[in-house]
Parts: structure tokens; C-alpha cells; sequence
């Protein structure tokens, strides 16, 4: 199994980061977890062409973390081959739905231009979209997903994904602060991917606006405590908050590593780990 961090930044634009999006892979499965900000430029760096991804997870309905979803529909449709059955099974927490129909509907002008012009796309954009909550096992390719609730409210709901391919499970919790339900779902697996925010730098920055990110991100220190609880044996820091300058994420690794003895990554995007 290998997890790729695609894009490791946050609301606040950055040139060096993109907007949070992770790749989970096993044998022929490669799951796309969230759909950031320039995640289509990041897959392709990461050697996945969008055709052939086999789904969309989404952890929950925040605008940097699906902002881009719409160019990986418009992408893996224009770039399936003539014929493709392919079809993209978007996974995600109640009102995924409506805001893909909403997105499609966004897209009318521009699907019906390409319809109309080229001979060999007769159908919509091939989505398929599953609400799912809490306790919901999906199967996706040779990947068995298993969703749990996180706490990020007032953004509700929102869920995390253990996915596992028999082996090797890696938890996608995506944002939120720590919660039993969270702990629950990261029991024993091989990997966490937390997004984390350094509160002691949040702080320093007065603004409103900025300051109110505090109560319901976890801080670094939070998701490693949150890892030691769960024996968890890979911590994988993503989705930074203030952005890192290049180069200096091992002093976030230096404060996850007070609270949790297993392995740590943190790094720009396109990070991988493999779990072998």
C-alpha cells in the first residue's frame, strides 16, 4: 500500500503547496482522498493519469477540500478512451450529492460544448455519488473502506476512512480535533493522516478569523497523543497550518515526537510511504 500526500496546504494559497488531496494505492486500486486546490497538476506529478482513478472519497464538504473536484470530473471524462464504460464513484458524508449536482450543473455550458463537438463523448461526466455515514463499509477495487465520524464541528458531518487492502490499513481522518469516534476507527492501523495546525504560531497572528481555526483543527501535538492512544505505527502530518516554510517540517515532527515514539513523516507535496 502507498500513500502519496498530493497536496499538503490549506485555505491560505501558497505557491510551494497545493490544496489538500492524498493518494491511497494497492495493486490496481488508487483511491483519491479529497480534491484540493491544483490536485489535478499534483496527480499528474505523482504519475497517476485521472482515467484511471478508481474513486473520490471526501471527508467532508469544506471548500479547500473540494474546490478542485470538479476539474478531476471533467478530466477523467475528456481523458477516458473512446468507449470507456470507466466509470468515478465519489464517496462522501450527506449533501455530497447536491453539491455534485450542483458542481455538474455549474459545468453544463462546458459539457454540453464538448457533446456537441466531439463525436466519441455521448454521455455526461460517468460520476456515481454514495452518501455514506458512520459504521458504512464500501468496497472500491481490491480496497475495503470502512468510514468513522471525526469531530469538526460546527461542520457536520464529517468522517474519516480506514481503508485496507487486506494487509495493511491506513486511517484518511482528514480535519477535526480528537474524538472517541476517531480513536475508535484508528485501533492497530499501520498509518494515520492527520491535518494538523501549529497552535502555538496561530496564536501569534492576530486575527479574528485566523484564531477561530483553533477549536476545531487538531494541533500537532493532538494528533500525535491521539496516534499513541491508538498503537497506530505511522503518524503522516499533512494539510499545514501556517504553511512551513520548505524545509523545516522536522520541527513539527519535533513536537509530534514528545507524544508519540512511532514513525513520523512530514514534508512538502507529493510526500510518499510506503507500507510494505
Amino acid at each position: 500500500m502507498k500513500i502519496t500526500l498530493l497536496g499538503t496546504g490549506s485555505p491560505i494559497p501558497d505557491p510551494n503547496r497545493a490544496g489538500p488531496s492524498s493518494l491511497v494505492a494497492s495493486g490496481s486500486t488508487t483511491l483519491l482522498v479529497d480534491a484540493g486546490r491544483g490536485v489535478i497538476l499534483r496527480l499528474i506529478a505523482a504519475g497517476v493519469m485521472p482515467p484511471f482513478l478508481s474513486g473520490i472519497l471526501i471527508t467532508h464538504l469544506h471548500s479547500d477540500h473540494i474546490c478542485d473536484l470538479n476539474d478531476v470530473v471533467t478530466t477523467f471524462w475528456v481523458m477516458s478512451g473512446p468507449g470507456s464504460t470507466a466509470r468515478l464513484p465519489i464517496y462522501g458524508p450527506p449533501g455530497t450529492k447536491r453539491m455534485v449536482a450542483s458542481m455538474l450543473e455549474m459545468l453544463g455550458e462546458d459539457i454540453t460544448y464538448r457533446l456537441n463537438h466531439h463525436d466519441d463523448l455521448n454521455d455526461q461526466p460517468p460520476v456515481d455519488v454514495y452518501e455514506i455515514a458512520p459504521g458504512d463499509i464500501a468496497t472500491i477495487g481490491e480496497l475495503t473502506i470502512r468510514v468513522g465520524a471525526t469531530d469538526h464541528r460546527p461542520v457536520h458531518p464529517s468522517v474519516a476512512f480506514r481503508i485496507s487492502d487486506g494487509q495493511r490499513d491506513v486511517v484518511m481522518a482528514g480535519d477535526g480535533v480528537p474524538c472517541d469516534t476517531l480513536d475508535e476507527l484508528l485501533v492497530g492501523a499501520d498509518a494515520y493522516v492527520q491535518t494538523v495546525i501549529r497552535d502555538d504560531l496561530v496564536k501569534l497572528i492576530p486575527v479574528p478569523r485566523l484564531q477561530d481555526i483553533l477549536d476545531y483543527h487538531s494541533s500537532v501535538e493532538q494528533a500525535a497523543q491521539t496516534a499513541a492512544r491508538a498503537n497506530v505505527a505511522t503518524l503522516v502530518l499533512t494539510h499545514y497550518v501556517p504553511s512551513p516554510a520548505p524545509g523545516t517540517e522536522a520541527e513539527w515532527v519535533a513536537s509530534a515526537r514528545e507524544h508519540f515514539a512511532g514513525t513520523i513523516v512530514a514534508g512538502p507535496d507529493l510526500t510518499t510511504l510506503e507500507l510494505n
